[in-house]
């Protein structure tokens, strides 16, 4: 099987050749392009989040050999997490390269964080089976080098750091208030506003609510502290 020109040129920026192209293919189906012969990407998903973590928690290890467990487990979900995944394909626009069906290309899939979140942690799974887990490895600790080295930073929960920034200046928890929802009921999009009582805010757009009030608070405590 020959992959295409647009593959053939995800591979050079994953760096990784294939040996047995399908699993790349398959790897960059989204289910809204499965059928009776097309695979999708779901199952190879389910491996390649497992093989990122079992990297990730070594990495953590090495990184910094006298941290605490408590130290390393939010640094550790701050690498894995869905968002870091999806921040990953967006350096090496695996979007670009997604097999989408027609509903997700009119929605914005090549760019919803939860699809290219899945589909990095299923192109781990796909270099892990072709070419074995020390491949895999060298892939992901090339891919995460910069986010290995400041994850400290990435690690905080900014939502409880914005919290005790509060409750150190006598000001009552963030409010967190929807402003916002669009986008069809399988793919919504969320704008929130964290509030301070002295009137300060910052708002942000995710996938989830979740997702937009950690978004929102990250960025009032950046210009929080960088005022």
């Amino acid at each position: 099987m020959k992959l295409s020109a647009e593959l053939k040129a995800f591979e050079a920026r994953l760096g990784h050749g294939f040996a047995q192209p399908a699993l790349l293919i398959r790897a960059l189906t989204h289910s809204s392009m499965s059928s009776p012969t097309r695979d999708d990407n779901q199952r190879l998903e389910f491996l390649g989040d497992r093989v990122l973590g079992l990297v990730m928690a070594e990495a953590v290890l090495d990184h910094d050999k006298s941290a605490s467990e408590g130290q390393l487990a939010p640094r550790y979900n701050a690498l894995v997490r869905k968002e870091t995944c999806a921040g990953i394909a967006r350096e090496i626009d695996l979007g670009a390269a997604l097999k989408l069906g027609r509903s997700e290309m009119i929605s914005g899939g090549r760019r919803k964080q939860a699809l290219l979140g899945d589909a990095m942690e299923a192109v781990i799974a796909a270099v892990y089976l072709d070419a074995g887990f020390k491949a895999a490895q060298a892939m992901i600790l090339r891919l995460w080098a910069t986010r290995i080295t400041t994850v400290e930073d990435d690690a905080r929960d900014p939502k409880t750091s914005l919290q005790e920034w509060a409750q150190a200046r006598g000001l009552p928890p963030p409010a967190y208030v929807e402003i916002s929802r669009s986008g069809p009921d399988h793919a919504p999009v969320f704008t929130l506003e964290a509030r301070l009582e002295d009137g300060q805010t910052s708002q942000a757009t995710a996938g989830s609510k979740r997702q937009a009030e950690q978004a929102a608070a990250r960025a009032l405590l950046d210009r929080l502290e960088s005022s």
